[in-house]
C-alpha cells in the first residue's frame, strides 16, 4: 500500500537529517513529506538538501507556525491528494524509532487495522529516560482521556501513528480543531468513535537530546480542556457509539471492528 510518513518540523536543524536518513534506512519504499513552519534555523534548508540525497522525500513550507495540529491537516490533505493508502505521523526529534514502522504499517496492511499507535503504555512499551513526575503526569493524562472519552486506547497521546486513508476520510479528519497534541486525542477519539480498528503496539520512546520540547503549559491546558469538553458534549459514557458516530461522519471505515 502506497504509503506517507509525514514529518512535522519546527526548529528541528539539529535532528532533521540525522531523522531522515533513519527513516530512509528502515523504510526505504515510503515517501516522506517535511511540513516545515517557516522555522528560522533553517530546518527546511536542510530538508530540501536531504531530499535531493535521499529522494522520495518532498518539503512543505507554510508561511508561520500554527501549531502540530495544523501542520498534519496540511500534510495529511496533501497526502490524500496524492492518492496514498496509508498516512504516518512521526516525529522529527528523534524520539519514535524507525526500526518501529514496518510493524505500524503491517499493522494496517495485513491485520486490518484502521489506525495503528506506536504505544508507551501497553506491555513492553517505555519510556526509559523521563524522570518519575513526568512519566506519571504523562500516565494519568492518558488514563483521564481514555477514561472521559470512553476509548479504550492506553495511549491517547502518541504520535506515532499510521492511519488507513479511508478512516482519515470517514472522520473527516479535515474538521478536527485541536492546535497541539489535542489533535492526537482528537483523531483517536474519533477513530474510536467511527468503529475503527485501531491496534496499539508497544515502543520505546526516547527522550529527544537536541533541541527543545514543544510540549507547554498552554498545550497541556489545551487538552485537558478539550477532553473534559469532548466528554460532556458526547456523553461517551452512556451514548451508544451509534450515536456518536453520526458526529464524526458519514461513511463506515473499511474495517468496523474496534479492539
Amino acid at each position: 500500500m502506497r504509503t506517507l510518513v509525514v514529518v512535522p518540523t519546527y526548529l528541528e536543524v539539529e535532528n532533521i537529517e540525522e531523522a531522515l536518513t533513519r527513516l530512509r534506512t528502515h523504510a526505504p519504499t515510503v515517501d516522506v513529506l517535511v511540513v516545515d513552519d517557516s522555522s528560522p534555523d533553517g530546518t527546511a534548508d536542510v530538508a530540501k538538501r536531504v531530499a535531493t540525497e535521499l529522494g522520495q522525500i518532498d518539503v512543505l513550507v507554510r508561511p508561520k507556525k500554527t501549531g502540530l495540529g495544523e501542520a498534519y491537516r496540511a500534510g495529511f490533505a496533501v497526502g490524500i491528494e496524492r492518492g496514498y493508502e496509508i498516512l504516518v505521523q512521526m516525529d522529527a526529534d528523534l524520539s519514535h524509532d524507525a526500526t518501529a514502522l514496518p510493524g505500524l504499517l503491517a499493522a494496517v496492511e495485513d491485520s486490518g487495522a484502521d489506525l495503528s499507535i506506536g504505544s508507551r503504555y501497553v506491555p513492553e512499551g517505555s519510556v526509559p529516560h523521563w524522570p518519575w513526575h513526568r512519566r506519571a503526569l504523562s500516565r494519568w493524562g492518558n488514563w483521564y482521556a481514555g477514561f472521559m472519552l470512553a476509548c479504550g486506547v492506553h495511549d491517547m497521546t502518541a504520535g506515532y501513528r499510521a492511519y488507513r486513508r479511508t478512516i482519515l476520510e470517514a472522520v473527516r479528519y479535515h474538521e478536527t480543531r485541536a492546535v497541539g497534541y489535542g489533535f492526537q486525542i482528537e483523531l483517536a477519539y474519533r477513530v474510536s468513535s467511527r468503529g475503527g480498528k485501531i491496534v496499539e503496539l508497544p515502543i520505546t520512546f526516547a527522550d529527544r537530546v537536541r533541541g527543545h520540547s514543544k510540549m507547554s503549559p498552554k498545550v497541556a491546558f489545551e487538552e485537558l480542556w478539550l477532553v473534559t469538553w469532548w466528554s460532556l458534549r458526547d456523553r461517551p459514557w452512556w451514548r451508544p457509539k451509534k450515536q456518536r458516530a453520526k458526529r464524526y461522519g458519514t461513511h463506515e471505515p473499511k474495517n468496523a471492528s474496534s479492539e
